[in-house]
């Protein structure tokens, strides 16, 4: 039988993220976001009412994914996860057995531009690709350009 384990969040952090090392020298950031669940709740007088509460999703990312969410993210700001789903257990020195479940991630996004982000204290600092600039070009000779025949021409 085939099997699917993937996970899509977009959250906000909770806390700035904190970048670890393991003792193999490998980074690793584990974080927690807050994603709004709505639910509907009767209401007598209007029969309907959407109500909203979140969820605290514990997720853990590797690497290069470390780094980047460790310095370009935090307290309070917008991240997409996309990543796996993953349970594990362990008993603690008193005997005791834990359970965690956390989403490991495999990618991690901005979710907001650079003009929507709202400054938080003194250093903001934002990474935005080159590719992502504002595009410029010059108009050149704009003759080699044909008006399109109408709509209902067209094959598709």
């Amino acid at each position: 039988m085939a099997s699917f384990n993937k996970v899509i969040l977009i959250g906000n952090l909770t806390a700035d993220p904190e970048l670890k090392q393991t003792p193999s020298m490998i980074n690793v950031c584990r974080f927690t976001l807050a994603v709004n669940r709505r639910f509907a709740r009767s209401n007598n007088q209007d029969g309907q009412s959407q109500q909203q509460t979140a969820d605290f999703i514990t997720v853990v990312a590797w690497r290069q994914s470390a780094e980047f969410v460790a310095r370009y993210f935090k307290k309070g700001r917008p991240i997409l996860v996309c990543g796996q789903l993953q349970s594990r257990s362990w008993t603690d020195q008193q005997g005791t057995r834990h359970y965690a479940t956390e989403v490991v991630a495999d990618e991690v996004s901005f979710v907001e531009s650079k003009g929507d982000a709202s400054p938080s204290g003194g250093n903001n600092t934002q990474y935005t690709p080159e590719a992502y600039g504002t595009p410029s070009y010059t108009a050149g000779n704009t003759a080699s350009f044909e008006e399109m025949p109408a709509d209902d021409s067209l094959p598709f």
